[in-house]
C-alpha cells in the first residue's frame, strides 16, 4: 500500500495515486531500478512529457512547482549541491535550518500559515533612527521597550519583563509606520507587517485561525515583532448597542486571548500597532497595549531639520529662508511639510516646463536645460497652496495622552 501522506502539501497527482491504491482500485507502480532512474539525470518520464523533479525525503517525487512554500524556502539557501537527510554530497554533515513554518495539528492550519507567510518582512525596509527627525521621546520609548530587551535579556526578568503590547498614535502623516520600520530595520527581529486584509477572511471561521497562526509563527520565529497597522479597522469598541458582526466579534476575542497568551511564554514577541483614532479602541485592547506612545506634530526644531535635508540650498545660490518656513508650518504634519517642499520644488520646473512647450522645439534628451534654483517667492507659493491636514484633532490626542499616554520625564 502506499505510504501515508507527509506533512508536505502534495500533487493531485500525488494525492489521487494514494488513494486509488488505498482503496484497491489501482496497484501502487513498482518502483524502478536507482540505475535505470539515474539515467533521466533527474527528469521524471511520465506520458511521453518531461518535467523537473525534486524528491521530498520520504521517497515522494513531487514537482518544484507544485511544493509549499515552506519548502521552497527551506531549498533557498541550500545553493545547488546535491544533499539527502541533512547530509551533504561531500560526506559533511550539515546543521539542519529552522523550518519556516512550525509543526501544525492540520494541513488547514499549515495552509493559513503558509499565506501568512508572505507578510514576514525578510529584507531591510533601510529606515534608520537617525533618518527620522524629532520624535525624541517616541525613539526612546520603542528603544526601551523593544531594542532593550533583546540586547540585555539578563535584567528584564521577573518584574521588569519585557512590554509585549506598544501602541502608536497621533495624528496622520507624523511618522507612526516610519518608527515601525525602523524597529524592523534596527531591532533584527522577524517583522510581520499586518492589515486587516491579512487576518481578515470571509470563510466562517478561518480569521479566527488566522489571528491564531499568526502568534503560533511569531512564537516560532522568536524574536519577533507583528505589526498591525491602523489597528482600530480591527478591534473597534464591542457592544455598546453597535450593530456589529458575530465574526467580528469572534476575531476581536481570539485577538485579546492571543495577546494575553503571549504573557504565559518565555519567547520574545512584541505587538506593536498603530492608529489614528485611539478613542476608537477597544478598552480590553487598550489594556493589553501596556506601553500607549504619542507620536505628535513635530516641533520647531524638527520641521527645520525636515526644511533643511528636503529642500537643501544650493552652493552659491541665496538661501532657503528656513526661519520663515518654520514659523509658517506650526500644525504641519511631516507629510504635509513633505508636500509643501514638493510644492516649492516643482516652482523652477514648471517655469522650465512653459519655456519648453512655447518654443515647440524637439529638444533631445542630453540638450535638455537644467532646472533652476527654488527662489523666495516659490516658497510663498508652496505655502499657499499646501493647508495643513491634521491639526484639528491636535488637542484631542492630547488629551488622550494625557490619560492614557506613556512618557519618559526629561
Amino acid at each position: 500500500m502506499a505510504d501515508e501522506p507527509s506533512l508536505t502539501r502534495w500533487s493531485f497527482q500525488d494525492f489521487k495515486m494514494f488513494y486509488d491504491v488505498k482503496f484497491g482500485r489501482k496497484r501502487e507502480p513498482e518502483k524502478k531500478d536507482s540505475a535505470v532512474s539515474g539515467q533521466n539525470d533527474g527528469k521524471a518520464i511520465c506520458n511521453g512529457n518531461s518535467s523537473n523533479v525534486m524528491s521530498n525525503g520520504n521517497g515522494h517525487v513531487k514537482n518544484t512547482s507544485d511544493m509549499a512554500i515552506y519548502e521552497q524556502y527551506r531549498s533557498q539557501d541550500q545553493g545547488s549541491s546535491t544533499h539527502s537527510n541533512g547530509v551533504l554530497a561531500n560526506g559533511m554533515n550539515e546543521k539542519p535550518q529552522k523550518s519556516l513554518l512550525p509543526p501544525f495539528e492540520s494541513a488547514e492550519m499549515r495552509t493559513l500559515a503558509e499565506s501568512l507567510s508572505r507578510d514576514i518582512i525578510r529584507g531591510s525596509p533601510d529606515v534608520t533612527w537617525e533618518s527620522i527627525k524629532g520624535l525624541e521621546n517616541a525613539k526612546r520609548l520603542l528603544k526601551e521597550a523593544v531594542v532593550m530587551p533583546i540586547k540585555y535579556p539578563k535584567y528584564f526578568t521577573g518584574l521588569l519583563s519585557p512590554w509585549k503590547g506598544i501602541l502608536l498614535f497621533g495624528p496622520p502623516g507624523t511618522g507612526k509606520t516610519m518608527l515601525a520600520k525602523a524597529v524592523a530595520t534596527e531591532c533584527k527581529t522577524t517583522f510581520f507587517n499586518i492589515s486587516a486584509s491579512s487576518v481578515v477572511s470571509k470563510w466562517r471561521g478561518d480569521s479566527e485561525k488566522l489571528v491564531k497562526v499568526l502568534f503560533e509563527l511569531a512564537r516560532h520565529h522568536a524574536p519577533s515583532t507583528i505589526f498591525l497597522d491602523e489597528i482600530d479597522a480591527i478591534i473597534s469598541q464591542r457592544g455598546e448597542g453597535r450593530s456589529e458582526h458575530e465574526a467580528s466579534r469572534r476575531l476581536k476575542t481570539e485577538l485579546l486571548i492571543q495577546m494575553d497568551g503571549l504573557t504565559r511564554t518565555d519567547e520574545l514577541v512584541f505587538v506593536l500597532a498603530a492608529t489614528n483614532l485611539p478613542w476608537e479602541l477597544d478598552a480590553a485592547m487598550l489594556r493589553r497595549l501596556e506601553k500607549r506612545i504619542l507620536v505628535p506634530l513635530p516641533e520647531p526644531e524638527a520641521r527645520k531639520a525636515m526644511f533643511e535635508e528636503l529642500l537643501p540650498s544650493a552652493p552659491g545660490e541665496e538661501k532657503l529662508p528656513y526661519d520663515l518656513l518654520v514659523e509658517r508650518t506650526e500644525g504641519y504634519s511631516g507629510s504635509d511639510i513633505r508636500l509643501v517642499c514638493k510644492e516649492a520644488a516643482m516652482q523652477p520646473l514648471r517655469r522650465l516646463m512653459a519655456l519648453l512647450e512655447e518654443n515647440q522645439e524637439v529638444v533631445s534628451e542630453d540638450e535638455l536645460p537644467e532646472v533652476g534654483p527654488i527662489r523666495h517667492e516659490d516658497i510663498e507659493v508652496a505655502l499657499k497652496n499646501t493647508r495643513p491636514s491634521a491639526h484639528l484633532l491636535s488637542h484631542r490626542y492630547e488629551k488622550f495622552n494625557a490619560d492614557y499616554g506613556s512618557q519618559i520625564l526629561q
